[in-house]
């Protein structure tokens, strides 16, 4: 069996594991990561949305193997030093969520969404996340908590750029 080498969420992660295991599965069951959600296996509902090496990528169609030596981030790794990302933000405050099932898999997407545009149109989110499933909502909420976000960050840049 393989041992790989990933970092996951800036911590460097050694496991032995078998060939064919998916990245959803050593995410999960291996490395105890569980907000990675199984959906469908098939690429079809997002759920399992992650960044490998700074891309959003469906992990239950990518072998762990695959991953060697790289970088993956998992909704885990959003928040940092204690402070909500401003997608996570987004979501609480125009209640993005209604399950909370696909949720994990949204805010990687638009996370990666807000870092390649940080001022998307509402089509430009909402094709963003076309390759994400909701099954409870009409996406309403979800693109007020990636605008919420996009505006969060936006301000915090303005008042970087005003305090330097």
């Amino acid at each position: 069996m393989p041992t790989i080498s990933v970092t996951v969420n800036g911590e460097e992660r050694r496991a032995e594991i078998e060939s064919r295991m998916l990245l959803v599965h050593f995410l999960r069951e291996t490395l105890n990561l569980t907000g990675t959600h199984i959906g469908c296996d098939t690429t079809s509902c997002g759920a399992c949305t992650v960044h490998w090496n700074g891309r959003p990528v469906k992990s239950c169609t990518i072998f762990a193997v695959q991953v060697d030596g790289d970088e993956i981030r998992t909704v885990e790794g959003l928040e940092t030093g204690g402070q909500l990302h401003p997608v996570q933000e987004g979501f609480w405050e125009e209640h993005g969520l209604q399950c909370g099932f696909c949720t994990p898999g949204m805010m990687m997407t638009a996370a990666a969404l807000l870092e390649e545009n940080p001022h998307p149109s509402e089509e430009e989110i909402r094709f963003a996340i076309s390759g994400n499933l909701c099954r409870c909502t009409g996406y309403v909420n979800i693109v007020k908590a990636i605008q919420y976000a996009a505006r969060k960050q936006a301000g915090a840049e303005a008042a970087a750029a005003g305090g330097a």
